[in-house]
């Protein structure tokens, strides 16, 4: 069964200060993205579709056409690229775009603007972050075994090892029983103090370092783009009027467990997530790079 990555990477990278999804970090210039196709690859994913905003296409197709001409799949096949844009025409109809509005409408637009090219069980992750190959082995493994529909699954990491000292972050903190999310809760201001300390600064209450959070890892079915555009629609109807509302994964994943309309399997990692919230990060990402190259876990280049 061929199985799917798609990757949003249309994000404005605003508080990183720059396009931090190409912003080439690695030993010899490899850009985050980089690393996840290299880990999805091994795992035996097939596609690769890019989630982009228009006028990236180019420098996109440079990067990672480049990198998989030529590259097959654990089965042999060669890997499939399709680039998709994300932009305001996917917009419905009944919708008008605030006037001023540039800023795109969240992770549940950019995932939607993939359907077109995905037809197969698919994991959706950020451009921008690092999620390790353990975590796309156990996403392969249960993307293959779930059922068609009503059901999805997401790998969860610990907040402690997902927080920055250089500011605040937003993350999804899950509530989970028996392997399986009850619910998602977004808290949007999470800062982490040097003693590993957190606190969330909008309720100022204190934040298990040990809270399993959602890092937009998550796996679906086909059958999920039409339940998610109906919360997307839904979103515009209620939220629309904001220019800068963005209706995001977690959130639409809580609404979607609250309705009984998703079930979702909570997958662990034994793997290490990091990635660039703050331009400040990007220092100890590369070293953590440099280590994962030298004890092997990945070859001198990505590029080779």
């Amino acid at each position: 069964m061929k199985i799917t990555l798609v990757v949003m990477a249309a994000g404005l990278g605003s508080r990183y200060g720059g396009s931090k999804q190409v912003d080439g970090i690695g030993p010899h210039h490899e850009i985050l993205m980089e690393y996840s196709i290299y880990d999805a690859l091994r795992a035996g994913f097939g596609k690769v579709v890019l989630v982009i905003k228009p006028g990236m296409r180019e420098m996109m197709e440079g990067i990672c056409g480049r990198y998989l001409s030529g590259r097959s799949a654990l089965d042999g096949s060669p890997v499939e690229v399709d680039y998709v844009y994300q932009d305001f025409s996917s917009i419905p109809s009944f919708y008008s775009v605030p006037e001023g509005r540039t800023k795109p409408f969240g992770t549940v637009h950019a995932f939607l603007c993939a359907e077109s090219a995905v037809r197969e069980p698919c994991c959706v992750i950020n451009a921008d972050d690092f999620y390790g190959f353990d975590a796309y082995r156990a996403m392969a493994r249960e993307l293959r075994r779930l059922p068609e529909a009503g059901q999805a699954t997401m790998v969860g990491y610990l907040l402690k090892n997902t927080a920055s000292l250089h500011g605040t972050v937003a993350r999804g903190i899950c509530v989970q029983r028996n392997g399986f999310l009850e619910r998602v809760q977004e808290t949007a201001k999470i800062q982490l103090y040097p003693d590993g300390t957190l606190r969330d600064l909008e309720t100022d209450r204190p934040l298990d370092p040990n809270a399993v959070v959602s890092m937009n890892f998550w796996g679906f079915m086909p059958s999920a783009f039409p339940v998610l555009r109906r919360d997307f629609e839904d979103f515009l109807r209620r939220a629309g009027d904001d220019p800068r509302a963005e209706c995001l994964l977690p959130d639409a994943v809580d609404r979607l467990l609250r309705s009984g309309a998703l079930r979702v399997s909570v997958l662990s990692s034994a793997g290490q997530w990091f990635g660039m919230t703050y331009h400040q990060d990007r220092e100890t990402v590369a070293q953590d790079l440099r280590r994962l190259h030298e004890s092997g876990e990945y070859p001198a280049s990505l590029r080779g």
